[in-house]
């Protein structure tokens, strides 16, 4: 389900080139190189419409969820075995790169997890996961542009730089530290003949916005050059297909790869909101998870040696309930999963202090009881990755969180 939000607040004038959906806004600045070799990357991926948590890594080992998840349980035997993560934890089968990954050491992930936000409204709660602020109404800026604009200049990076890719700007990278927005063309793709008379009509007229259409238009370029065409680039619809996670999370690889790229990232990727034919090891929303799995092989393959420097958090508003509805499907819940990716990743494991599956155990007697706050995982992700203290991160970052603590040691 879709955020009903104002368009991107710019910084910068905005453009458009003759209808296309690429965007670019804000000179892109050239990053230092970090010191001690490292050339750090974080790429922040909202899945809108609340993630099963239960179908996507299933608790098989608690005795009460196979009874409570009914057909959408995961199971180790039977056509679609799920992929074991420890003795406790197993992985939708739709997700072999993820286990692959997490086989390696570089996928982790954090489990009866969910925001401060307990209404259940994929609005609000989608307000609250991008804000960082601890209630909903705050749509002005977002956690991870917050935390860009507190990286100090010349320190690992020079000065502050993101990437939003949709057709708009996500709120968690919007606010005032520089952003280039990038989207797959949904429409009539310019021909070059007319893009070079446009470009240099406003040379003449306008040469900053000139500027931004060229770093726009290079942008494009870099990210759709191993031959995706337009027409192969324009999903119908938000990144909510397997196809379109995988073709969004290939253009943001190419440009996130560039040395004076952008060394942050911010994604959305819709159709999570699975109230009717779920479906568990296989179906809707393991046709969901395929497509992410093959963005996190996009990425992997896309940033190369960067690759090793890099992490990826996949992230959702709130989970779903345990129970099955009516239409074999779930409906708005609490508890879910946190996807952790990359060569920075301390994976090979599955985080959670595990609250069970009994009735008395359940929250509000529906829903998976969350034991740890999103804010936590992100500010560990933040402090690890760019340096960024916990006053900043309490204050500024994540408004009012003093009480909700980095998780550590989420890195290698």
């Amino acid at each position: 389900m879709k955020r009903s939000c104002a368009g991107p607040l710019l910084s910068r004038r905005a453009t458009l080139l003759a209808g296309g959906a690429l965007f670019a806004w804000a000179h892109m600045p050239r990053f230092a190189y970090a010191a001690a070799g490292r050339d750090p990357r974080l790429i922040v991926i909202i899945l809108r419409g609340a993630l099963d948590g239960l179908a996507t890594v299933g608790p098989i080992g608690d005795p009460d969820y196979a009874a409570l998840h009914g057909k959408l349980a995961l199971s180790l035997s039977g056509p679609h075995p799920a992929l074991p993560l420890d003795s406790f934890f197993a992985l939708n089968p739709a997700m072999p790169n993820f286990a692959r990954l997490y086989g390696a050491k570089q996928a982790a992930v954090v489990h009866a997890a969910a925001t401060g936000y307990r209404d259940r409204s994929h609005f609000d709660g989608q307000d609250v996961l991008e804000s960082g602020y601890p209630g909903p109404g705050h749509v002005a800026t977002g956690w991870l542009n917050r935390a860009l604009a507190s990286l100090p200049a010349g320190e690992r990076i020079a000065r502050q730089n993101g990437l939003a890719v949709g057709f708009t700007t996500p709120l968690v990278i919007r606010g005032a530290a520089p952003v280039l927005g990038w989207a797959p063309a949904s429409a009539q793709e310019p021909d070059d003949d007319l893009a070079s008379r446009v470009l240099d009509l406003y040379r003449h007229r306008d040469p900053a916005l000139a500027q931004m259409l060229e770093e726009g238009m290079t942008a494009e370029k870099m990210a759709t050059d191993d031959g995706m065409n337009g027409a192969m680039m324009k999903p119908k619809a938000n990144f909510g297909g397997a196809r379109g996670m995988a073709l969004a999370a290939r253009g943001a690889a190419r440009l996130i790869a560039q040395d004076d790229g952008p060394r942050v990232a911010a994604l959305e990727f819709d159709g999570w909101d699975t109230h009717v034919a779920e479906g568990g090891a296989t179906g809707r929303l393991a046709t969901l998870l395929a497509g992410l799995d093959d963005a996190f092989v996009e990425f992997e393959q896309g940033l190369g040696a960067h690759w090793k420097d890099t992490a990826i958090v996949a992230v959702t508003e709130f989970g779903r309930t345990v129970h099955i509805n009516g239409t074999i499907g779930t409906d708005h819940g609490t508890g879910t999963v946190v996807l952790l990716a990359g060569g920075a990743i301390k994976g090979g494991r599955v985080i959670a202090d595990w609250p069970g599956l009994k009735p008395s155990q359940l929250y509000e007697a529906r829903d998976l009881n969350p034991t740890v706050d999103v804010r936590g995982v992100l500010k560990g992700l933040l402090a690890d990755q760019w340096g960024l203290s916990s006053a900043a991160l309490a204050d500024q970052i994540f408004p009012d969180s003093s009480g909700v603590k980095p998780l550590r040691d989420l890195l290698a």
